[in-house]
Parts: C-alpha cells; structure tokens; sequence
C-alpha cells in the first residue's frame, strides 16, 4: 500500500487565507487602510509606527497591532505615546502572525475611531510573507546595517511585498553598503517595487512616505 500524501500546510493557509479575507472586508467596510510591516528585528519597524503615527493621526487615527513572541508589549506602549490605539500579540514562540491573531486582536480595537491600521509583524525575514493577513499592502523595511546581500539572501521576502522602505540611510557614510548593488537584487525579484530611502530618526525622506499613505488614505 503506498502512503497517502496529506497536504497540510497547503490546507493551513488556505485556512488562513479565508479568515484574512474575512478580515479585509471587515476593514473595508470601515473605510480602513492597513499594511502589514514586516523586517527584521532592529530595523525600525516600530520606529516607523511612531513616526508615521505622529504625522498622520490627527487627520487619520491610526490603529497598531503589535506582534512579539514573548508577553513583552513594548512596541505597542511606545506606539501608544505617540497617538495610536494598540494592542500587542503574544504569538507564544510563533515566528510570525496569523490571519487569526489579526482577527482576535482586532475585536479589542475600536475600529470607528481608526483610519489607518499598521500591523507589526513579527521580526523575521523568512515566513511572515507567507501569511496573508487581510492587510491592503504588505510592506517590508530594511535597513543599512543589516547589509546589502539580503535580497540575495531572502528572495521570497523581497519579491513578496507592495511596498520597500530603506531606512537608517543617515549610516550609509558609516557602513558598507552598496546601495546600487542592494537595488539591483531587489529590482531583479520585484521589477518597479515601490520604495522609500528613509531616516526614523533624522526625518529625512519620511514626507514622501507620508504622502504615499495620504494618496491611499484619500
């Protein structure tokens, strides 16, 4: 008798896939604008939370659902001085989040009072991209110090996302980083990918990250 094959990350994620469906026509039906922010741990994802939050919330309230592997919440507490509403995840060890979790932290979240929702995904650069998460754009920060090779290095990351912000460019007189030879490899796995040079911390770039997200608020 030969072994029956069961397919059972491909029924996962479908599984997945349905509830983040569900999800977004939850959000659309709200008039909300999500991304999904991925990257790796350290290259600012939750300094883009705050920075972009402190730009936008008085006109467009912003929401945050932070995801971590430990109880440890903050990322969402420094998100919350800054303006948004938020709530954090404990994925209990998981390396990214789930349809699911999104959905669950979402029912704690007064979705009238939000505008824009920024979802923090788990710090890894391999399997959140996999899971959809009813978010409109799937954004992906990198960052100088973490090297020019990743799109070499994480192909399906790179190729699986809307949206590139660059940030920590104020290190690039400090670090070896060949910027041409970086957007080579991204634009080789995602021909025309949208992208942002920025800096969280001086500021620089940011606005045209701003006004990207305003023309998709409006």
């Amino acid at each position: 008798m030969n072994p029956v094959r069961i397919p059972v990350v491909e029924k996962v994620l479908s599984a997945n896939d349905s509830v983040a469906a569900a999800t977004r026509a939850q959000l659309d039906a709200r008039g909300i604008f999500s991304l999904n922010l991925m990257a790796s741990p350290g290259a600012g994802k939750t300094s883009l939370v705050e920075r972009t939050t402190a730009a936008l919330k008085a006109t467009h309230p912003v929401g945050m659902v932070n995801g971590d592997t430990s109880e440890a919440a903050f990322d969402a507490e420094r998100s919350q001085r800054a303006g948004a509403l938020s709530i954090h995840i404990n994925t209990g060890g998981k390396c990214h989040l789930e349809a699911a979790m999104v959905r669950d932290a979402l029912a704690l979240l007064p979705l009238e009072q939000i505008r824009l929702l920024l979802i923090e995904n788990v710090g890894n650069l391999v399997c959140p991209s996999a899971w959809q998460l009813g978010a409109h754009c799937s954004v992906l920060i990198a960052s100088i110090p973490e090297g020019d090779d990743k799109p070499y290095k994480y192909p399906k990351m790179y190729s699986g996302v809307d949206v590139l912000v660059i940030n920590k460019i104020d290190l690039l007189p400090y670090v070896d980083f060949r910027m041409d030879y970086f957007r080579r490899g991204v634009e080789t796995l995602n021909p025309g990918l949208v992208t942002f040079p920025v800096s969280c911390r001086t500021g620089e770039g940011l606005e045209a990250w701003f006004d990207w997200l305003r023309s998709r608020l409006a």
